[in-house]
């Protein structure tokens, strides 16, 4: 068989149904007979000594559901079913063996005659049978209920609007003095760091990554023209000029050149 064959699943039918049924009313009918004797026995009325079965194999075949439903239930819930369930099966097995051994016990025959163990043995069943049957009716019920239907989430559509401009991938345009920030730092702190610069470092400093494409003062003589043409000259406009001159340049270099030539102007 293919490994992605769809291999359908065996549903109970209503000869299933019919079958657990019998079997349980068979029990229910066995036990009920030997529970209504031990009711005369011990002295219950004659018109309520239906009410004895009734009341012990009750709590036999609903406490089976009850452990079913309550199966997620604190601990302490679960122990008090499962209290009244064996409570109840212990009482209804030991009140049908001792029924059916005090019977074998008066009865003389000529025929076969069983033991009384072999007897009280025997005569569990019936309640046996009972619990049984419920429980594969409610594990029959619960196979064949319809598997709750979960919801596919389907994927959203967004929905624009004809007037609105279509979607980019382009981050929305910021302020030039923000945009030209070194990483890290706000646009607010950086004018401070200008406005009261530290000594620049010195050239002889070993620099990390890659060198500089240019000297310090050639890129000084290029960014001083087009410095002093500006009223408020920004970073931008002396990164420009000097990457139009073909070089790299970095912002902390950026930033030595920036302050150098605010020293040269004090005036800006």
């Amino acid at each position: 068989m293919p490994p992605n064959a769809h291999v359908p699943v065996p549903r109970a039918t209503a000869w299933d149904r019919a079958a657990i049924t019998v079997l349980g009313g068979a029990g229910c009918a066995l036990s009920y007979d030997a529970l209504q004797q031990m009711a005369i026995a011990i002295h219950v009325r004659p018109a309520l000594t239906y009410l004895f079965p009734a009341v012990v194999d009750g709590f036999i075949a609903y406490g089976i559901r009850a452990l079913l439903v309550l199966r997620t239930a604190p601990f302490r819930a679960r122990l008090y079913v499962w209290t009244l369930f064996t409570t109840a099966t212990a009482a209804s097995i030991w009140a049908n063996a001792l029924h059916a051994i005090r019977l074998n016990q008066q009865t003389r025959t000529t025929g076969l005659h069983l033991g009384n163990t072999t007897v009280g043995i025997l005569s569990t069943l019936a309640p046996l049978a009972l619990a049984g049957a419920v429980h594969l009716h409610i594990l029959i019920t619960r196979h064949d209920a319809p598997a709750a239907q979960v919801p596919v989430p389907r994927p959203t559509e967004t929905a624009q609007h004809p007037d609105s401009a279509p979607a980019t991938d382009e981050p929305p345009a910021q302020d030039a003095e923000a945009e030209e920030a070194p990483s890290g730092q706000s646009p607010v702190e950086h004018a401070r760091a200008e406005e009261h610069p530290a000594a620049i470092p010195d050239e002889s400093v070993r620099r990390i990554g890659r060198p500089p494409s240019a000297e310090l003062d050639d890129l000084l003589a290029l960014a001083r023209p087009v410095f002093a043409a500006h009223e408020n000259p920004t970073r931008a406009v002396v990164r420009n000029r000097v990457r139009a001159a073909g070089h790299t340049i970095a912002e902390d270099r950026l930033t030595q050149i920036m302050t150098a030539l605010r020293r040269e102007q004090p005036g800006l």
